[in-house]
């Protein structure tokens, strides 16, 4: 090849440098500097150096002066491919973010064992028959796979069993449909967490076992995920099953993406610039092409906005299946204090009726023992004097510790009425465990959540108190499910609050069998009947005229910006010039001499404002490096502009 130059994106946070370098290419190098491989090069001198990736190889550079050489080729494998960059380039600046940010989310580091027993594969992996599709209409699915198009799909509840194993029937019939996307090229499916993709790869196990499905998710070790990403990069048809980076494994076949409950938390990237694991799909989609198929119990407000702009097409299975639901506050009561109990008597009857037959769900908000306490005598939350946090139990018989610095409080009182007494509130699963195994002596009781992990139960007697997201699977199904907490959860103030308790109730509702009651208490209204109905996308459709009125996203976007008074009432100026954009703020921070602003701009405008936004924050980073330099010191320095886009966070009104 003629061309001795290379254009390299280094691996920097630094926003000025997120551009393509010219360097030379040394002799001893010709034959390994490719596109795509990974390279140390200098900059700004041969002492300082930084890791990067070759995008492209040219002949000429605009650059007048002499080019340095490349330092060192670190790997002869291409583990970035064309489309991968365009990828990461074009959701860098979507979110006035670092290309190289995007890849380190979508390239796995460099593993040199791994990479010394490895081979590209010389053959892909054998067709398998599709699996029959039974419950949703084949044609329209074949057809959205063949022109790359986008589909929305309602799940059905239950739980199957296949050979030894009972999983949801989601994970059946979301492997059902990979098999269908397997005839025309290589599938994705995206799932939240390792609970899920244990479900999926059981269904690939059984339904379609000669797919060599390639897992690739954060739980893996380093040298396994970097395995598995190189797997990705040669061969065809393959099945890709991960939770939200899978979306970037570099197929170059890729016919279908699935994202299994898209709208779950832990699809949104905590990592700048932030790109949750949806905008990443529709984003891929403009450059590699292939259908994509999100499906859910509970359709999130953002696939509703797609729907209903007709971008998406919804499929709804043919023969409806529904939990069978009850609500305590439609049930009749004479006991005033019963019907308001945490668990009312009409609920523990319920219960102690499923027991005798076999596993029972108990679902709880938090983990833990006591969350809260308050003081018995005035009601007022106890508070941590260090840092203002709430004090709680860590178990039975603990003393009162913060729950954010940890600070023990042995000796507390009250400083509004001098009480040293106090009551608890905010049950956790812990605490809950504990009341049940008293109501229900004789009966195993497990616990479920973060820490202590379950993954399946016995179908016999026995009470499994889980945490939201963390149920496990019961075989045959549970008996009866009790949805606790419901209040609770529904009075943390946020834009996607209902959204999220009808997906946690909807999936924990789903593993019961269909002839077990599952109740919810102490939740009415409009919520509790869509839950009751299972009209589950009821409340995301609805909310989205109030929030078309309101310029709330998802009918808009938005950006949250924070940096000092200066550079952020600069950018507020900037700003106006643009129609269809509004900034509420600023709002002065903790930090001193550091404001917030939400800027909420129609998604015509998204390319104008993220790049004056990051036009904004390369010039701040050059002055904080600029000051830095000269007081010479490497102290955070408060001219840095931190923008997250597309943040719906900001909306949630907790404690404010």
């Amino acid at each position: 090849m003629s061309a001795s130059i290379a254009r390299v994106l280094v691996e920097s946070p630094l926003p000025q440098l997120d551009r393509l370098f010219d360097y030379s290419i040394p002799e001893e190098f010709s034959d390994t500097a490719m596109p795509g491989v990974r390279v140390t090069v200098p900059m700004r001198s041969e002492h300082r150096k930084l890791n990067g990736f070759i995008v492209d190889l040219v002949e000429a550079s605009e650059f007048q002066g002499k080019l340095s050489p490349i330092s060192m080729v670190l790997s002869p494998i291409r583990v970035l491919t064309e489309n991968s960059y365009q990828l990461a380039r074009k959701l860098a600046d979507r979110a006035a973010g670092n290309a190289s940010d995007v890849l380190r989310l979508a390239i796995p580091s460099r593993q040199a064992r791994v990479e010394s027993t490895w081979k590209p594969k010389e053959q892909s992996p054998s067709k398998s028959s599709p699996v029959p599709i039974s419950n949703y209409e084949l044609a329209k699915i074949e057809k959205a796979i063949q022109n790359g198009g986008r589909l929305a799909l309602e799940a059905t509840p239950g739980i199957v069993q296949l050979g030894d194993n009972w999983i949801g029937k989601w994970a059946n019939d979301l492997v059902a449909i990979a098999s269908v996307g397997l005839q025309s090229g290589s599938v994705i499916i995206a799932v939240p967490d390792y609970r899920d993709i244990e479900q999926v790869l059981t269904a690939v196990e059984e339904l379609i076992p000669h797919s060599g499905a390639v897992r690739l998710d954060s739980k893996q070790s380093e040298s396994a995920r970097y395995a598995s990403f190189l797997s990705c990069l040669t061969g065809k048809h393959q099945l890709i099953v991960g939770n939200r980076s899978a979306v970037y494994a570099p197929v170059s076949d890729l016919a279908l993406t699935i994202i299994w409950n898209d709208g779950d938390p832990l699809f949104s990237e905590p990592l700048a610039p932030y790109v949750h694991c949806r905008d990443a799909t529709l984003v891929r989609q403009e450059i590699d092409g292939g259908a994509i198929l999100t499906a859910s119990f509970v359709q999130s407000v953002a696939i509703s906005r797609l729907v209903q702009i007709g971008w998406f097409e919804e499929v709804t299975p043919l023969r409806r299946a529904s939990p069978k639901v009850v609500l305590t506050s439609a049930q009749p009561s004479e006991e005033r204090l019963a019907a308001i109990a945490r668990i009312p008597t009409f609920a523990w009857q319920e219960v102690s009726k499923a027991l005798a037959l076999g596993p029972v769900l108990v679902q709880t908000a938090q983990p833990g023992y006591v969350r809260r306490l308050y003081c018995e005598r005035c009601e007022e939350p106890l508070a941590c004097n260090a840092c203002g946090g709430p004090l709680g139990l860590e178990a039975r018989g603990s003393t009162p510790s913060c729950r954010v610095c940890g600070a023990i409080f042995g000796d507390w009182i009250c400083p509004n009425c001098d009480s040293k007494r106090f009551r608890m509130s905010s049950l956790g699963a812990e605490r809950t465990a504990e009341d049940l195994g008293k109501g229900f002596p004789g009966v195993q009781v497990l616990v479920a959540d973060g820490e202590r992990q379950v993954l399946n139960v016995k179908d016999r007697p026995c009470l499994v108190i889980a945490t939201r997201g963390a149920e496990p699977i019961a075989e045959g199904g549970y008996r009866a499910v009790l949805l606790l907490d419901g209040e609770r959860m529904l009075s943390r103030t946020g834009l996607d609050t209902e959204e999220d308790c009808l997906r946690n109730w909807a999936s924990a509702a789903s593993l019961a069998r269909l002839d077990a009651s599952v109740i919810l208490v102490g939740v009415g209204g409009a919520i509790a009947s869509s839950f009751a109905t299972w009209d589950l996308s009821k409340i995301s459709i609805s909310s989205l005229a109030d929030r078309a009125k309101l310029r709330f996203p998802p009918m808009v976007r938005v950006a949250a910006v924070t940096g000092s008074t200066v550079i952020i009432e600069n950018l507020i100026g900037e700003l106006k010039s643009i129609q269809g954009v509004d900034v509420l703020g600023p709002m002065p921070l903790a930090e001193p001499g550091s404001v917030r602003i939400i800027v909420r701009f129609d998604y015509s405008r998204g390319a104008d404002v993220a790049r004056l936004v990051r036009t904004s924050v390369i010039r701040a980073s050059i002055e904080s490096g600029a000051s830095n330099r000269k007081s010479r010191t490497r102290a955070v320095n408060p001219q840095h502009l931190k923008v997250h886009f597309d943040d719906v966070s900001v909306f949630d009104f907790e404690g404010i």
